[in-house]
């Protein structure tokens, strides 16, 4: 990982740094190229756009660690109003959770609870879930608890990060229960024992993890395949190998709202399904610096904007 990135990284966390960069209003300008708003109802409208477009869509409100179980109770049921409103405006849509948000740092169950609450919505509505993946420290339990609930909720998927050196062998016990996984690199600050900070290797690692879940055992078994990158070059490693395979059905792209939006429409005329994965809410700040940090345009993008 390059040092630029590494800053942002650290900056993400920071609190006198949010101060500071939330207050310019140039700041606040880039943001909306990346997120169409902070309500609900912006997230909604963009996704209704985008599926006009040909794209589906998973809204995913930002936001990370409550401290109470009552701000837990309060998360779920934001998740909850918005499988409602996918329902009711029959979006082609799909919603990303946060277990930090759900409560797995107050206690494992609690947050086992909290998304059952959610899973038992969706079930009703012929929803999918999907878990996002944190930071290494929720590695564990947020495998776990996918494991767990995947027994009683088959709309249910999680997040595997190429960047990890563990991630190999994860998608080999996930291949086994016949998962629903999105692959993205990473974009969290870990440190070299578990996590490859040269890019050329988290590419490689990359490469090898997708090629790995479009083989025929884990086709067999039911993988279903989300590759998660604004690579242009893994994208189109994946579209070849897909194509030489003969797989039509179980793989499909994601892309950041906002992001790469020629690469969007060169998938999608591709003939490949591509869902926008749409963020939004007031606590944007850690997801929009961990954006710049994962990708220099981005950062270019934003600089060039402070300088005007």
């Amino acid at each position: 990982m390059n040092p630029t990135s590494i800053a942002l990284l650290k900056m993400s966390e920071s609190k006198s740094w949010e101060r500071r960069i939330s207050g310019w209003k140039t700041t606040r300008r880039v943001v909306e190229r990346f997120m169409p708003g902070e309500d609900l109802d912006d997230a909604i409208t963009a996704a209704q756009v985008l599926n006009k477009r040909g794209m589906a869509t998973s809204l995913n409100p930002v936001g990370e660690h409550v401290h109470s179980k009552a701000e837990a109770a309060e998360a779920t049921d934001a998740y909850i109003e918005i499988l409602t409103c996918i329902n009711d405006v029959q979006l082609n849509s799909n919603i990303s959770v946060k277990l930090s948000l759900l409560g797995v740092d107050l206690g494992f169950e609690i947050a086992v609870a909290n998304l059952s609450r959610i899973l038992e919505v969706a079930k009703i509505y012929g929803s999918f879930v999907r878990i996002d993946m944190e930071s290494s420290a929720y590695v564990d339990r947020t495998l776990e608890i996918h494991k767990q609930l995947r027994k009683h909720f088959t709309g249910l998927g999680v997040v595997i990060q190429a960047y990890l050196r563990r991630s190999s062998g994860d998608v080999e016990a996930l291949i086994r229960q016949g998962a629903s996984i999105r692959l993205v690199k990473g974009a969290y600050k870990e440190p070299s024992d578990i996590a490859f900070e040269n890019k050329d290797e988290v590419n490689r690692n990359f490469e090898h993890l997708t090629a790995r879940m479009l083989e025929e055992d884990a086709r067999a078994n039911g993988v279903h395949l989300a590759v998660a990158t604004h690579d242009r070059k893994l994208v189109k490693k994946a579209e070849s190998l897909a194509t030489d395979r003969g797989i039509k059905e179980g793989l499909e792209f994601q892309m950041l709202y906002g992001i790469a939006r020629d690469l969007q429409d060169d998938t999608l005329a591709g003939q490949f399904p591509v869902r926008i994965y749409i963020s939004y809410g007031p606590a944007w700040y850690p997801w929009f610096m961990r954006r710049l940090a994962e990708r220099p345009a981005n950062l270019g993008f934003f600089l060039r904007h402070l300088l005007r």
